[in-house]
């Protein structure tokens, strides 16, 4: 694949994308930032499903939609850089655009890593920042001051490949894909599917 010039597809195609990697998830699953339960039909059924969802007016949507979904557990009221769970207690760990929207990133992704058990995977989909130079990144960092104020934390301009790089995250799948937005040309976005080195996937 052009790194400089990922394959352009189109909204629908990207939603599958993310739901075919989501439902190879098994296990305890942990999903950050869950918002209203968008993904609750991409999971296996078996999963055992566990939600990370500070807003309180999208945690209660997402309550409903857990039960009805035939997930017990209440949603949990946190950040994802404080996790309230015991180390290594998840088999998988999901996020979809979340990384954008984390106050710190690094901690965020250590305690990922920190709940995770061996051999534990983490899924994450984002967008990501655009290449050095390039208009659509001028127009990204110049957004994402009111992005973050308005659009729930929303950094445009995170580069999260390099970030989960960073944090000792090894790939077992990622794709780079452009998907269409106006006005000023497609944004990227990471699809990841990993897991810490050395561990049994």
């Amino acid at each position: 694949m052009d790194a400089a010039r990922p394959p352009l597809i189109t909204d629908d195609a990207l939603d599958d994308l993310e739901r075919e990697v989501i439902g190879r998830v098994r296990g305890r699953v942990l999903e950050i930032g869950a918002g209203e339960g968008e993904n609750f039909g991409a999971f296996d059924p078996a999963v055992e499903w566990i939600g990370l969802e500070p807003d309180s007016e999208r945690r209660v949507e997402l309550a409903q939609r857990a039960r009805e979904w035939k997930h017990e557990q209440v949603p949990l009221d946190a950040v994802a850089e404080h996790i309230p769970l015991p180390d290594a207690s998840v088999d998988a760990v999901v996020g979809t655009y979340v990384l954008c929207s984390v106050t710190d990133q690094s901690a965020a992704l250590a305690e990922v890593r920190r709940v995770l058990r061996p051999g534990g995977t983490v899924v994450f989909v984002d967008h990501v920042v655009a290449p050095p130079g390039t208009l659509k990144r001028g127009v990204q960092r110049a957004v994402t001051p009111f992005s973050r104020r308005f659009c729930h934390g929303c950094h445009w301009d995170r580069d999260t490949g390099a970030a989960l790089a960073a944090a000792g995250f090894e790939a077992d799948e990622s794709r780079l894909v452009r998907v269409p937005s106006f006005p000023f040309g497609p944004t990227r976005v990471l699809v990841f599917r990993g897991r810490l080195p050395g561990a049994v996937a």
